[in-house]
């Protein structure tokens, strides 16, 4: 139920550059579910934007701030470390997947963590050049907006973006752009703008988030590796979403069967506390000197220690194998929809990083009205979904790894019931 009062002050004390999905408040969470101020209960398949693979409010997570509470909040890691930083920094590094020594910094925001993988690139290589994708996102800072793939709302009215920063076309089967197009465009890029030699770093989403779910093709990222080890470049692989379980991998690199050079991550990391990442070979995260990377908040003890849990809840609850079977029940059911909705264009999906795509059957066009319905009607019935893709036209869903099977069971029928109504 809309609550009038409170909107209108939120309307006169917010900009409205913040944009806001729901017209309800949170008052509570727990799992997979949320509550508004009313006591209605919404079926979260939002999760934060990706931020709550654990589900909302963890037992883990919340007796590991609890206790961290109980020693100290902060002394900004870069005056006075602590353990925590240096054990999860050495967890990270064991877990992520890059061969040979690695070293891992922790930050705060994930257009933070893409950031000072830029930096970290640029520093070792002594290069200024950074190419990335269309479709792509990583993050809202004028740097962060410069590598995004995507105009609005992201680089409106925001003036010149940062320079030395190339788009080459993401591989797209609806958009009728094959990996051999991208491979093309890349190397007719080297030749008209930028010379190799100058460029830093590649980097790229495993899957794309924002863009709409596309998944990096394995031929695309043996190419990009070739590219990188031809010509001195560093494969920054973007996982700010896709990490953490959430594609049925602890990283969505696993899938691959080439490495990145660096690989950042953010959002599920923290299980609902700020906090990202760069883990990469050690002699490049080497690159920038003493004071050149940090942050005030930059590896906050309280997110430390959630994310200390969250690693421990991935592995003890199975959360990349329970992530492949809902994503698997997810797809199965969607593609059985196909025959009475006809708006279907494609369901894709790694993992439980799944996608349903709508176009106008008559006219094969991308249709983001049809999502907006979708959306709307699905959260009068109380499940909370996010659209997503170039053109708006994608649904994707970030149920929690946590959610239970009856629960889900729920959700998939409102889905099911909106769709085909």
């Amino acid at each position: 139920m809309q609550n009038p009062d409170l909107n209108t002050r939120r309307s006169l004390a917010t900009p409205r550059g913040v944009g806001v999905m729901c017209d309800f408040y949170a008052v509570r969470a727990e799992n997979a579910t949320l509550w508004d101020h009313t006591g209605k209960e919404y079926i979260d398949f939002a999760g934060g934007i990706a931020v709550l693979n654990t589900g909302h409010r963890h037992p883990k997570v919340k007796a590991a701030v609890a206790a961290q509470l109980e020693a100290f909040t902060h002394t900004a890691y870069q005056i006075v470390p602590y353990e925590g930083y240096v054990a999860l920094a050495e967890r990270i590094n064991a877990l992520a997947p890059i061969g040979g020594l690695k070293k891992t910094a922790f930050f705060t925001t994930g257009v933070e963590a893409v950031e000072n993988a830029v930096k970290i690139a640029r520093a070792y290589t002594g290069r200024s050049g950074v190419v990335a994708f269309t479709g792509s996102f990583h993050g809202r800072t004028m740097l962060g907006m410069a590598l995004t793939g995507k105009v609005a709302p992201y680089k409106l009215a925001f003036g010149p973006m940062p320079g030395d920063i190339y788009h080459v076309p993401f591989p797209n089967a609806t958009q009728a752009i094959s990996v051999a197009d991208s491979l093309k465009a890349l190397d007719l890029l080297f030749k008209s703008d930028i010379d190799p030699k100058r460029v830093a770093a590649i980097i790229i989403e495993p899957v794309q988030g924002e863009g709409g779910f596309n998944i990096t093709p394995p031929e695309l990222m043996n190419a990009l590796r070739k590219v990188c080890d031809e010509h001195g470049i560093l494969l920054i692989a973007d996982e700010v979403q896709t990490g953490f379980a959430r594609t049925g991998k602890l990283f969505a690199m696993q899938h691959h069967a080439v490495e990145a050079d660096l690989i950042t991550m953010a959002k599920s990391l923290g299980g609902g506390f700020p906090i990202s990442g760069v883990v990469g070979r050690a002699e490049v995260m080497d690159g920038p000197a003493p004071g050149g990377l940090g942050g005030t908040y930059a590896g906050h003890p309280l997110a430390i220690a959630a994310a200390h849990a969250v690693l421990g809840v991935i592995e003890e609850e199975r959360l990349c194998e329970r992530a492949a079977e809902l994503g698997r029940r997810l797809q199965e059911r969607l593609a059985s929809l196909r025959p009475r909705c006809p708006a279907i264009a494609d369901v894709r999906g790694l993992g439980s990083m799944v996608a349903l795509e709508l176009n106008d059957p008559a006219t094969g066009q991308p249709d983001a009205q049809a999502v907006k319905r979708v959306q709307d009607e699905a959260l009068k019935r109380g499940l909370i979904l996010l659209s997503c893709g170039v053109y708006g036209n994608v649904l994707r869903f970030l149920y929690p790894l946590t959610i239970p099977d009856a629960q889900f069971e729920r959700a998939l029928d409102i889905l099911a019931d909106v769709l085909t109504a």
